[in-house]
């Protein structure tokens, strides 16, 4: 596999362009389970300053300044500082890109990154961006996905995928999706990026979708890598996947909905 940062970068960009009211609409009520856990993770206090990284819908720049800190929100889609701003009222965000943050040295007391390390081409510098955009003794946390065995709606379609679709179709090659699923690769990146204090912990979640083909549809529109993904099969494999993600399903089904366990796990450390 020959990674494509700028390629796989460009391809991001033009999918987060486009998704902004689908992500807030199906991954919204998912995502923002994690926000408290990453706030406890920098230990975010009134007045202190912070800095949400991939702010996308914004959600964790509005709970930081809802504890009283001193926000900044940045994202590299200008579509979703726009949503954001539309938002969170009152919180500012700006573009900028989580690789080369528009911010100077050791500004921020903390900073948080909600799953957004996973759709960066080059995340090790996320981490060395994060670090020294922080104080000394500055915290950062981000947030990933648990594997696909435990994030069920991950595990489902990948599976459905495998079975039926080509996995292997034409798009920019990014880091391997789960790559932060492993904690001791969390610990790693942060203490190579310069944190000391490293800590991962698991934070339960759950995520509520309609029944029937409300996965499906989160996954092929409201998503950027699952999306390719999908939307280069044929479309007899897809009605095929689709299936196989309907009866899959089945067990989670409570009426209307389904609930699917998806875990994330919060990794954390501090700048020494």
């Amino acid at each position: 596999m020959i990674l494509e940062p700028e390629k796989f970068r460009s391809f991001e960009l033009a999918g987060w362009q486009e998704i902004p009211a689908g992500y807030h609409e199906t991954f919204g009520s998912l995502t923002s389970q994690a926000i408290e856990p990453l706030l406890d993770a920098v230990r975010l206090k009134k007045g202190r300053s912070f800095l949400d990284i991939a702010s996308g819908p914004g959600y964790v720049a509005a709970a930081a300044a809802k504890r009283g800190a001193l926000v900044l929100g940045v994202d590299f889609s200008a579509a979703m500082v726009d949503h954001a701003s539309r938002l969170q009222a009152g919180v500012e965000f700006r573009e900028g890109d989580a690789e080369a943050l528009p911010c100077g040295n050791a500004l921020f007391d903390a900073a948080a990154m909600n799953f957004g390390i996973l759709h960066l081409g080059q995340p090790e510098k996320a981490l060395v961006e994060a670090q020294r955009v922080l104080r000394s003794g500055g915290r950062f946390a981000f947030s990933v996905w648990a594997k696909p065995e435990e994030t069920i709606g991950f595990g489902i379609v990948l599976r459905a995928v495998e079975l039926h679709g080509e996995p292997r179709v034409e798009l920019p090659e990014g880091p391997p999706f789960f790559r932060y699923s492993d904690p001791e690769e969390c610990k790693r990146g942060l203490i190579v990026a310069g944190f000391d204090a490293v800590s991962v912990t698991k934070v339960p979640q759950t995520w509520r979708l309609p029944a029937g083909d409300g996965l499906f549809n989160a996954m092929k529109d409201s998503t950027v890598r699952t999306a390719g993904l999908l939307r280069a099969q044929k479309p007899t494999v897809l009605e095929k996947i689709r299936q196989e993600m309907r009866g899959a399903l089945e067990k989670y089904t409570k009426g209307e909905f389904v609930e699917l366990p998806m875990p994330a796990w919060i990794a954390a450390g501090q700048k020494i």
